[in-house]
């Protein structure tokens, strides 16, 4: 598997890899999740995925 870093990675890539991540069946329609949103710091090679994985988990979390 190819490295998903940023500095082993084109903004070109970057957006192709999150493309991969959006379901193809629209399953995500009534979530208020935005990928494009959420990863645009990784887009834009501001911050990795980890990174905004560690930050995002809390803030999407919902107890039922």
């Amino acid at each position: 598997m190819k490295s998903t870093l940023i500095k082993d990675t084109t903004k070109e890539e970057r957006i192709e890899l999150i493309k991969t991540w959006i379901p193809a069946d629209e399953g995500m329609e009534d979530c208020d999740m935005d990928l494009w949103e959420i990863y645009a710091d990784y887009i834009n090679g501001k911050r990795e995925i980890a990174e905004i994985n560690a930050s995002t988990v809390t803030s999407y979390y919902v107890e039922e």
